[in-house]
C-alpha cells in the first residue's frame, strides 16, 4: 500500500480506473502544495488523498480515495473504492482482503482524524459487509430523489414572518444550526461540522427560509459541491417542529434552490414517511439508498513526562527517604 505517485499513473490501464483519471492527475500534481498549505492554515483540501495497492511487477489490485471533510482534519471520508481485473484473479476473498487492507491503511496513515464517515448504497452489500467489518455502523439512510423541476416564476406569498435569503458568509450561522437540529446527535457528533466546513461543502444557490420573528433558520436546501455523480444535489433539512412547511413554501424553496438545472437529486431521510409522501408528489422519483455510515478512531496517546513535575516530585520523594533528615512536624495544643 503506498500513496499514489506520478509514475502510478501509466500503470492505471484497467477500465475500472478509466473516470478516475482526472482527480487522480489532479491529485498528483496538487500533493506538494497541499502539504505546503495544510502546514501553514486550516483550510479546505484541494484534492483527496490517494492510496494504490499493486503486486509486483507493477500491477495495480485497488485503489482508495479519502479525503478530510472538516477543516480541523478531525473527520475524513471514503470518497473511492476501486477493484481491478488482477484483484478478481484472487477470488471474491482475495478482493476483499486488499479492499480491507486499503481502508486500515488509509485510517492509520490519517493521524488527526477522530472520525471517519463513509457511504454504501443499500444493494451494494460487499461494500456494506467491508464498512462493517471496518468497524463502521450504519447511522441514516438517505433516499435520493431524482427531480426535473418546473421553471416558470411562481408568485406565492410566503407567511409574513418567512423570508427567503441566500447562505452567505452573514447568515451561515443559521444554516449551520439549522442542520445541527434536524441531524441525528450521534451523526452530528462525528462529523464534528463547524461553519466554515458549511460553506466549504456548499454551493451557490443554496437558501434558507428564515423566521424573523425567532431570528432562526427553519428550513434550508444547501446545494451541495460536485461529488462522484453527474447531476447536482440539494440537501433538504427542515427543522423539527416545522413539517408544516410542507407545501408550497418548501417548493418554492427547492425550486429557487435549483437554479437552472433541468435535473437535480434531492436528499431526504428515509424514516421522514411524510416528507417522502410529499416529494413524490412533487413528481420526484427514487433514484436509490444510501446508507450513512461511520467509525470512530481511537488511538493510544503516550504519556508525556514533564521534566519539572518530574523534579518536584524527585526533590518531594527524595526527603522522604531513609537517613534523610526528617521534616518538622507542628504540636498539636
Amino acid at each position: 500500500m503506498v500513496p499514489l505517485r506520478g509514475w502510478h499513473l501509466p500503470l492505471l490501464q484497467d477500465p475500472c480506473f478509466n473516470d478516475l483519471v482526472p482527480l487522480l492527475q489532479r491529485a498528483v500534481l496538487l500533493q506538494a502544495p497541499e502539504r505546503l498549505l495544510n502546514s501553514l492554515t486550516a483550510r479546505p483540501p484541494l484534492a483527496p488523498d490517494v492510496l494504490l495497492a499493486y503486486r509486483e511487477p507493477q500491477q495495480p489490485l485497488g485503489l482508495l480515495l479519502s479525503q478530510r471533510l472538516n477543516r480541523s482534519g478531525s473527520c475524513w471520508q471514503l470518497l473511492q473504492m476501486r477493484s481491478s481485473e488482477a484483484s478478481l484473479s484472487a477470488g471474491e476473498a482475495g478482493r476483499m482482503a486488499i479492499e480491507a487492507a486499503l481502508v486500515r491503511e488509509a485510517i492509520q496513515r490519517s493521524r488527526g482524524a477522530a472520525s471517519w464517515i463513509a457511504t454504501a448504497s443499500t444493494n451494494d452489500s460487499d461494500r456494506l459487509a467491508l464498512l462493517r467489518q471496518q468497524g463502521f455502523q450504519p447511522l441514516r439512510r438517505e433516499t435520493l430523489w431524482r427531480w426535473e423541476p418546473a421553471h416558470a416564476t411562481r408568485n406565492w406569498d410566503l407567511p409574513a414572518d418567512l423570508q427567503l435569503r441566500p447562505l452567505n458568509r452573514r447568515n451561515a450561522a443559521a444554516m449551520w444550526q439549522l442542520e445541527q437540529a434536524a441531524m441525528p446527535a450521534q451523526l452530528r457528533q462525528l462529523l464534528d461540522r463547524r461553519i466554515d466546513d458549511l460553506l466549504d461543502q456548499s454551493e451557490q444557490p443554496s437558501l434558507m427560509l428564515f423566521d424573523s420573528n425567532r431570528q432562526q433558520a427553519v428550513a434550508g436546501a444547501r446545494r451541495l459541491r460536485p461529488g462522484s455523480r453527474d447531476l447536482p444535489e440539494l440537501e433538504l433539512s427542515v427543522h423539527p417542529g416545522w413539517q408544516h412547511l410542507l407545501g408550497e413554501p418548501l417548493q418554492l424553496l427547492l425550486e429557487r434552490s435549483a437554479g437552472d438545472s433541468e435535473q437535480v437529486l434531492v436528499r431526504s431521510d428515509v424514516l421522514d414517511q411524510e416528507r417522502s409522501h410529499w416529494l413524490q408528489s412533487l413528481g420526484m422519483a427514487p433514484e436509490g439508498e444510501e446508507v450513512v455510515m461511520a467509525r470512530s478512531v481511537w488511538r493510544r496517546h503516550a504519556p508525556q513526562q514533564n521534566p519539572q513535575m518530574a523534579q518536584r516530585l524527585e526533590a518531594v520523594w527524595g526527603r522522604l527517604q531513609p537517613g534523610q533528615r526528617p521534616i518538622p512536624t507542628p504540636l498539636g495544643r
